[in-house]
């Protein structure tokens, strides 16, 4: 990397050649700036993530912690707060009855469902008694979910109230190990029948408050090194793998991110609100709630309607806000849909003062700077949609479009930065810095407790040592996964010699911030040799405001690409109705002139964005059902099966490829 005015990582081992293992060659090795004089320690006072929330209790006894909506007749209205010494209290509840079902240190309990309090209060029990909370993916279904109780031997489960009966279908098998089922609401006589058929004990969250009262006992001493949580990855091929992460790994982690933000000036704190919304069973949101929460900071829940997302955030009005791609995006149309439909002066007054702050934001102002004036007449309407007290949106999961991206830092008035990171690297390895808008398209710089490397990919063309460092990135450091439970096997694959090798594919930015450029697995040759590099391309195809999903495929059999569109249905209609197209969505989705018209505003995507003349997809099946988990599509974190998606619309490859040779 080349010597730049601002570089944000240092080196501390030099690349290597071809090693004598025969693996690949591999670049420098790479640490975040702040970490020049070693990784900040952790505190001695802090063992582990019970040791998180104690804490807080104690600084912070009356703050308000978990919030959820008050609901009247299927309409949620205001929130209604437990303090850190209420939520306190019903977890050492909860923990003494949990010993009055057995369980003992190291034992495994599940937690199954939305998020919610009880969620929150079941894993804080969890971390009381040392035991390894196992969530259980509420997007997974009961083949899943039985075998995840069976693989990590779960004896005691927290449910969801409308969960009970999909735990029940994991019955006789599961009956080996679950022994105890704790609904968050209430049970009704039906499921205590079934659940007595298989001598299981089944109990309201009411009932099973009252099971511990009179049981007395201390807490373990748990060490750092313990094993918190088995977050089962649910994968795009084969079983569920169960993830592995100490206590030592969330840790290390809060203490990488409080690091980065501190020098940023944007460090969190007691005073600020967090809106959970991501699945609390994937890493992601668990460790963001940990962090939080050890700020004495209060996190609300929204009310498990996706649709009724935004009225969450106004009611709730957070000043962090974390989301995955698919919903930012969805956001962003929906403004530049607002702005399009307002007139034409409306429109050109938007346009100028975008420009202006952008233009200013560009040339190194702070975005709070950089047109102040017109953030109070124009840009804070978008800020008070968003509930008016947001300073920063997180992107996780999937990288974000640089469009998508430039714009929401403009409009929205809070810093918005992408973070990578996976359930193996306890969520955060690299997030961007804040008012950098150099930065957009890349997940930032590595945070400060970790070291980075990337291994060349021959195979795929990526070299690690060229001008423009290209390769899989490679991990270490403490914030690592043990591995995976019961695998040794899968673990040996992926951690080698104390790195673990994500997969990815990045290129190291002149910065020293990160860009995601590919997966290892995902690219195909065409049969004329041109290799393509499918994620990337779908980046790019899903800037088209027609298109709502997409997936490409392409063979070594074949001399271009196709795809399966899943089309914005009001763009479709809107098109349908000009042209005197009648017929329901799934019919215009039939129509050849609708897959036409989709196929060309492709085309102009293509064309805007100068992509090579075999990245053009030449035929397209419009799908009018969203690509969905029911199917087997997709993961509950949105990534694509892709064997899958093959598998299923082999058919439509096969027409698409007949008709368009």
């Amino acid at each position: 990397m080349e010597d730049q005015k601002k570089l944000y990582v240092f080196e501390v081992e030099k690349a290597k050649e071809v090693r004598s293992n025969g693996r690949p060659s591999r670049g420098p090795v790479y640490r975040n700036v702040l970490a020049k004089d070693g990784f900040r320690p952790l505190s001695q006072s802090l063992q582990s993530c019970w040791d998180i929330f104690c804490e807080p209790v104690r600084k912070f006894p009356h703050n308000r912690m978990l919030g959820e909506r008050e609901m009247s007749h299927g309409q949620a209205g205001k929130y209604i707060w437990l303090t850190y010494r209420e939520v306190y209290d019903l977890v050492l509840k909860v923990g003494a009855s949990m010993r009055v079902c057995g369980v003992k240190q190291g034992g495994k309990c599940g937690i199954y469902g939305a998020n919610c309090s009880n969620w929150v209060i079941s894993m804080q029990a969890c971390n009381a008694l040392g035991l390894y909370c196992v969530p259980l993916y509420d997007t997974l279904g009961a083949g899943a979910v039985e075998y995840i109780i069976c693989h990590a031997e779960v004896s005691v489960a927290f449910a969801e109230e409308t969960k009970i009966f999909e735990v029940l279908k994991a019955f006789p098998n599961a009956g080996k190990f679950l022994k105890s089922l704790i609904s968050f609401g209430k049970v009704t006589q039906e499921q205590k029948d079934m659940a007595g058929n298989f001598d299981l004990k089944l109990y309201s969250w009411d009932e099973f408050l009252l099971l511990g009262m009179q049981e007395k006992f201390d807490l373990p001493a748990k060490k750092k090194t313990d094993i918190c949580t088995i977050m089962y990855t649910s994968g795009t091929t084969g079983d569920p793998k169960g993830v592995m992460i100490s206590n030592e790994s969330i840790l290390s982690l809060i203490s990488g991110v409080n690091h980065h933000m501190e020098t940023v000036g944007e460090e969190f704190t007691d005073k600020d609100v967090y809106l959970s919304y991501l699945p609390l069973a994937h890493i992601f949101d668990r460790v963001i709630e940990e962090l939080f929460i050890s700020k004495g900071a209060s996190v609300g829940f929204w009310h498990k309607d996706v649709r009724q997302l935004i009225d969450d955030i106004k009611e709730l009005k957070p000043t962090v806000f974390c989301s995955v791609p698919r919903v930012l995006d969805k956001i962003y149309s929906g403004l530049v849909e607002k702005i399009s439909c307002a007139g034409f002066l409306k429109h050109k007054l938007f346009n100028f003062t975008y420009n202006y702050k952008l233009g200013n934001m560009s040339k190194g102002y702070r975005h709070s700077e950089a047109a102040p004036i017109f953030d109070k007449i124009i840009f804070n309407k978008v800020k008070e949609g968003l509930g008016g007290n947001l300073r920063l949106i997180l992107s996780g999961a999937a990288p974000l479009s640089s469009t998508v991206e430039t714009y929401l830092r403009v409009v929205t008035c809070a810093n918005v930065l992408q973070g990578y990171g996976l359930t193996e690297t306890c969520a955060g390895s690299f997030v961007a810095r804040p008012d950098e808008l150099a930065m957009v398209g890349t997940v930032g710089p590595p945070l400060p407790i970790i070291d980075v490397c990337l291994e060349s990919v021959p195979e795929m063309g990526y070299d690690a040592l060229g001008d423009t460092p290209r390769g899989e990135i490679c991990i270490r450091g403490k914030c690592l996964f043990s591995g995976y439970y019961k695998r040794e096997d899968l673990t040996k694959e992926v951690l080698v010699d104390g790195w673990f090798h994500t997969g990815d594919v990045g290129e190291w930015q002149p910065d020293g911030s990160m860009k995601i450029v590919d997966r290892k697995k995902n690219i195909f040759k065409l049969s004329q040799g041109e290799y393509v590099a499918v994620e990337n391309l779908e980046g790019i195809y899903s800037l088209a405001s027609s298109v709502d999903s997409i997936w490409i495929y392409g063979s070594s059999y074949e001399s271009f690409l196709v795809a399966v569109v899943n089309p914005n249905m009001e763009a479709l209609r809107s098109w349908a109705n000009e042209n005197g197209m009648t017929g329901d969505f799934d019919t215009i989705c039939e129509n050849p002139k609708a897959k036409a018209y989709i196929l060309s505003e492709l085309t102009n995507i293509a064309k805007e964005k100068k992509l090579k003349g075999f990245e053009f997809i030449k035929a397209v099946h419009l799908d009018p059902v969203p690509f969905d988990m029911e199917r087997e599509l997709i993961t509950p974190t949105h990534k694509k099966k892709r064997a899958q998606f093959l598998k299923y619309y082999q058919n439509n490859i096969d027409t698409l490829y007949k008709n368009t040779r």
